[in-house]
């Protein structure tokens, strides 16, 4: 019994020695298999394992769905396929065909250490490290009275999913939603200037010490303007959603927190 637990332990080793191995071969020219280091992000070709595989496993459940769906995308790879926000695939472009050049054995070999490996705890506590802060960045930003998951910034939430099959955009649609984007967009940026001087005014009384009445002026302009700058972000909402299906939105509900 010993012996074929020996056995076992050590075929499992040897398999993924092999997995690491096929994976320095055919994808490391690429994908970095650490972390990258700030200094390292304007080098890289491509999303680390780290990040690829966090999108992976987040976007679809179960280990034989997600390794079945990377053997395709490894083959036949396509934009709209894929699981990333799109705006990395304009970063990086779509990866080249591996079909015909690395068999099938060896991609799920390749696939299932990379599922076994990926992401690293370190990765994904440094991920939610920058989700929190870009939260933290985006309210602190805000101009809008009500700043909730609920309410969500629509045209960054559909040009991150932009390219989705699953999303499935008709190009009647995305000339509606850019329309959207571009008025709802132009509307704000004017708000937010105006808001960051006024602000600006109101806090260099307070340092001043001057009295709270000296800006009660400003302070009713900056209500007025946060009120306009919320009802364009709820028009956005509608208006967006309005030009999506029923089954379009349900797509993008998860994404809203």
């Amino acid at each position: 019994m010993k012996k074929i637990l020996l056995f076992l332990s050590a075929a499992a080793v040897a398999f993924a020695g092999n997995g690491e191995a096929l994976v320095k071969k055919n994808c490391a020219s690429c994908h970095m298999l650490k972390k990258p280091e700030p200094s390292e992000m304007e080098m890289i070709k491509a999303p680390p394992f780290d990040a690829v595989i966090f999108h992976v496993k987040d976007a679809i459940n179960g280990k034989e769905v997600q390794q079945k769906f990377m053997i395709d995308y490894i083959q036949n790879p396509d934009a709209s396929k894929s699981v990333c926000e799109s705006n990395k695939v304009s970063k990086f472009g779509v990866m080249p065909s591996l079909k015909g050049k690395v068999s099938e054995e060896d991609l799920k070999t390749i696939t299932d250490y990379l599922l076994k490996t990926y992401p690293h705890p370190a990765f994904v506590s440094m991920l939610k490290e920058i989700l929190t802060n870009n939260k933290l960045a985006a309210l602190k930003a805000s101009p809008f009275l009500i700043n909730n998951d609920n309410l969500p910034h629509m045209t960054k939430l559909i040009m991150q999913n932009w390219d989705k099959s699953k999303l499935g955009l008709t190009s009647e649609q995305k000339k509606k939603l850019l329309k959207v984007r571009k008025e709802t967009m132009g509307g704000i940026a004017k708000i937010k200037k105006k808001l960051q001087m006024l602000e600006l005014d109101v806090a260099d009384a307070m340092i001043d010490r001057e009295d709270p009445k000296s800006v009660e002026k400003q302070l009713e302009e900056i209500a007025q303007l946060k009120l306009k700058a919320t009802k364009i972000h709820l028009k956005c909402i509608s208006d967006t959603t309005s030009i999506l299906t029923e089954e379009q939105v349900a797509v993008l509900l998860p994404f809203w927190e």
